[in-house]
């Protein structure tokens, strides 16, 4: 017999095996089949076999069994009587991990307090272990409770002797306790005594008050000047002044007292900075896995073109897994273009995506997330916390960059202000000195391009390798390589307005400057087939902040998306003047008067088919349709042959010329019409 579920079961062996079973196999399989035994495992006991409900047993067999084997319940009692009991871990790790205020500081139990505390609670997690398995005892046998305390009782005095526990000899203040301990856990057997602060020294009000005290800015107290202070004010009040400053300094520096006051002697961020909880990050193990864009002073001075001495900001992209510089753009503000820029060249030195970007919350990388660039460049992109320095991995790789590597140019500006390190300083007597032999920006920029490189080929602090090497040599998977359609897609900058299409091409202003393009059928030879179609029509334009060889027109479709139609090309710029004109434009010049005689001939030739389609031709009237001025004659015979106007030969008006061409004529070349008199008859 066993217990599943706080139920009392019997198994199909014990009830059929043997040469004397308690009941036949043909009984069970009858009382099986009419539901008078109960399965509640389903064959999924331990060892895979069937449990039945000792209650769902006809009551003469249960009979029939006790005289065999016992009274179950009789051997549970003998049973707890017998069990040893195993030493809860998880109390004792619970009191271990428990704290409370003893004079104003956070304590933690005594060792023989959490040995006593740890073999109550497991002493007693017995106890509620042979109720729960009286109650199912009960459950299977329609007994009652009666009798059961008794047990308890003297289960605990046994235990008492054994194991040593605390636990009342009084029933009804045992039960009390067990009843505490299922409601309230672990805590309920924690003394009201532990904790108490009758022997205080500092009691709360008066410590209030000198917490309150060092908080003050008006006036600001010296530690002297507060003890002297908070026991004149603890005289006035009636309490206990204090005996020491050494005593009162402990306490007001103590680990649970000093938060309380610290952010407003020396300013919350550097609370913050001292108490919050720091996070240990392992690094990515993949490349493009994390890239950090920050921007920082470039630490090194140059001279502007005035001879003033400056320093500049630059914004940097690394991949965290390799600590490679991929991109930077040098310039006195970190915004938007020095953003674009910088992520464009870390894209183009990759050439994958990456997975993840961190950046701070600069303007300019709100731009950057509204503009939708990040979404297009990674999977993720998140902010790093506002104020937190030390926490950016980037920012060590500034500080590493600057010593190792800035720091050997004597134009070093030095690192942050706040370093304590003389070499950390720049030299600004030896700077004055020799200000004329500063970098210009433009050698400012070479210099920088320099430094990168050497950081990027120096070994890497984790592998045995460079950085550049570690780099190329990692494989991600996730992170996809950027197609030329990427490029387009991520870095290409969509116009604020569309853009007409006009017999001059299309025009753009970029940065305050127009630009003309033209679409190309081939190189240097504008489409005219093309522009036929679409002169005049407007477009959504894209170009390249980097490159304007080139920009990227497309339709705009109802429900707002674009099209792509064509790529345009800078609009071909030839001179006016015949003695600065070379080979090449007098053959454009040509060529292109040619295209525009060759349009206007389809123009005219495309509208006036439609017109004698419909029966609208001026010439289907006795009219006629105007010349195109400028044109030769051949050019408009050629108009006139298409359109069908003049299909035969002109007629001759001469009297000498007609007369030799009639009597060249026969009757076979006369039709003859028949005309129905009768009809002309009747219109007169």
């Amino acid at each position: 017999m066993e217990y599943y579920h706080k139920m009392l079961c019997v198994t199909r062996e014990e009830l059929c095996m043997g040469t004397d079973p308690v009941m036949k196999q043909g009984t069970f399989n009858t009382n099986l089949y009419r539901g008078h035994l109960i399965s509640v495992n389903n064959g999924g006991g331990e060892g895979n076999y069937t449990l039945y409900a000792w209650t769902s047993l006809p009551e003469k067999y249960r009979k029939r069994y006790v005289e065999r084997y016992g009274d179950p319940e009789q051997k549970l009692k003998e049973a707890m009587l017998k069990d040893r009991v195993k030493l809860d871990g998880e109390a004792r790790e619970w009191y271990e991990a428990f704290i409370y205020e003893k004079n104003g500081r956070a304590e933690h139990l005594t060792d023989e307090l959490i040995e006593e505390y740890t073999i109550n609670a497991s002493v007693l997690g017995e106890l509620l272990k042979m109720m729960a398995q009286r109650q199912a005892i009960r459950q299977s046998l329609n007994g009652s409770m009666a009798g059961a305390w008794e047990i308890i009782c003297q289960s605990a005095e046994a235990m008492r002797e054994e194991y040593h526990h605390t636990l009342p000899q009084n029933p009804a203040r045992l039960k009390a306790k067990i009843k505490a301990f299922k409601t309230d856990g672990y805590g309920s057997l924690i003394s009201g005594k532990i904790g108490n602060r009758n022997t205080q020294k500092i009691t709360d009000v008066f410590g209030r008050l000198l917490i309150a005290l060092k908080r003050s800015r008006v006036p600001v107290y010296t530690d002297a000047q507060l003890f002297e202070e908070g026991n004149r004010r603890a005289v006035e009040n009636g309490w206990k002044p204090l005996k020491s400053l050494s005593g009162m300094k402990r306490w007001l520096y103590s680990p649970a007292i000093e938060p309380l006051w610290y952010d407003a002697v020396y300013g919350e961020q550097a609370t913050r900075q001292k108490y919050g909880r720091k996070h240990r990050t392992a690094l990515p193990t993949k490349r493009d896995a994390l890239w950090y864009g920050d921007g920082t002073k470039l630490n090194l001075y140059y001279q502007d073109e005035d001879g003033k001495v400056r320093t500049t900001q630059v914004y940097v992209v690394i991949d965290a897994m390799s600590e490679v510089m991929l991109g930077w753009h040098i310039s006195d503000s970190e915004d938007y273009e020095a953003q674009y820029h910088a992520y464009r060249m870390a894209i183009q030195t990759g050439k994958h995506k990456p997975y993840e970007i961190v950046h701070d919350n600069q303007g300019g990388h709100k731009k950057l997330d509204t503009d939708g660039l990040f979404k297009k460049l990674c999977h993720v992109h998140r902010t790093t916390q506002p104020y937190n320095g030390e926490s950016k991995t980037i920012e060590a790789v500034f500080g590493r960059f600057q010593q190792q590597v800035l720091h050997k140019d004597w134009r070093f500006t030095g690192q942050n202000i706040t370093a304590k390190k003389m070499s950390s300083r720049p030299n600004l007597e030896f700077i004055e000195a020799n200000k004329d032999s500063l970098y210009t920006l433009a050698e400012l920029k070479d210099a920088y391009a320099k430094a990168t490189k050497e950081w990027n080929d120096m070994q890497h602090p984790a592998y045995d390798m460079s950085r550049r090497e570690a780099y190329e040599g990692s494989v991600n998977e996730e992170t996809p390589e950027v197609t030329a359609h990427d490029m387009v897609n991520m870095f290409w900058v969509t116009a604020k307005r569309m853009s007409t299409f006009t017999d001059q091409g299309i025009c753009i202003t970029i940065k305050n400057e127009k630009r003309q393009y033209e679409v190309m059928s081939e190189p240097g030879i504008p489409d005219h087939e093309w522009r036929r179609q679409h002169t005049y029509e407007r477009f959504v334009v894209k170009y390249d902040p980097y490159d304007f060889a080139s920009i990227r027109l497309y339709k705009k479709e109802a429900d707002g998306s674009l099209r792509f139609e064509r790529v345009a090309e800078p609009y071909l710029v030839i001179h006016r003047a015949i003695q600065e004109q070379t080979e090449g434009e007098a053959a454009f010049i040509r060529q292109e008067q040619t295209a525009n005689t060759a349009d206007r001939i389809e123009r005219t030739v495309a509208g006036r088919e439609i017109e004698r389609e419909h029966g609208l031709m001026p010439e289907q009237h006795g009219l006629r349709s105007p010349k195109p001025k400028g044109m030769t004659a051949a050019e408009r015979r050629q108009i006139e042959r298409r359109t069908g106007i003049y299909s035969r030969q002109p007629e001759e008006y001469k009297i000498g010329r007609k007369t030799k061409q009639l009597s060249l004529e026969d009757w076979a070349n006369i039709e003859t019409t028949t005309v129905d008199m009768a009809s002309v008859a009747g219109k007169l």
